[in-house]
């Protein structure tokens, strides 16, 4: 009985350590005195042209109708900055504890998509809240929850737009839970990919193909953690 409890407590401890050593990474590339604006302007006027060609709904819209009801822009401010860490490691802790054959498959996928997301980070992509010739506001400004600060001298890049960490971390537990839980109940875990879609555009910050992009490359991390590094670790 004690051997198996320090097997677990051992198991335990190197998965924090792996876990905070990604976040304590991420924070890190997030930070680095890179040129912070480059072609960042320019290429968020070309996403979102772009995305009025292929008729995406306009993340405008949103913003207007969140605008209407103050209590919704609060709460979408205060989504935006504080869910997505504290879930995705209540959700890594439920299934490290619960369903730990399947663990390694989404701490993989989670740590493959955080490095593809840095990576694409350095092309600069404005958000849509530094266009407010466009009819675009920063909301989490205009009620006082902005967790930046001034370009350059904030807690977070504010040129990383392209894609949403935010949206594929949600994606992590949402799809996470429907994929490893048995419980009828699973599928109400995808209100929070859904809920973090909606809180990104409406705050002004992400445009919607952010997002659509940080799925996608979850699923190459899914593939690449089924097709490659699976087979090493059965």
């Amino acid at each position: 009985m004690a051997a198996k409890v320090q097997t677990q407590f051992i198991a335990a401890t190197k998965e924090i350590s792996f876990v905070a050593g990604l976040y304590t990474l991420w924070r890190l590339a997030r930070v680095l005195p890179l040129d912070q604006s480059l072609g960042a302007i320019e290429r968020g006027k070309s996403l979102e042209s772009f995305q009025r060609e292929i008729f995406l709904p306009s993340e405008l819209s949103l913003q207007k109708f969140v605008l209407e009801h103050e209590w919704l822009a609060q709460a979408s401010n205060t989504y935006y900055a504080i869910a997505h860490v504290p879930v995705l490691l209540i959700f890594l802790v439920w299934l490290f504890a619960f369903h730990r054959n399947a663990y390694p498959k989404w701490r993989n996928g989670l740590a493959l998509l955080t490095a593809m997301c840095l990576s694409i980070r350095f092309i600069r992509v404005a958000p849509p809240r530094f266009f407010p010739e466009l009819g675009y506001i920063d909301l989490s400004t205009r009620y006082g929850m902005s967790v930046y600060g001034p370009v350059g001298k904030g807690v977070s890049d504010q040129f990383a737009a392209m894609p949403s960490i935010h949206v594929g971390w949600a994606a992590v537990v949402s799809f996470g839970i429907v994929a490893t839980c048995t419980s009828k109940w699973r599928w109400l875990a995808l209100f929070h990919v859904v809920a973090t879609i909606f809180v990104v555009s409406a705050t002004g910050n992400h445009w919607w193909l952010d997002g659509v992009v940080a799925i996608a490359l979850l699923g190459i991390a899914l593939f690449i953690d089924e097709r490659f590094i699976r087979p090493r670790r059965e």
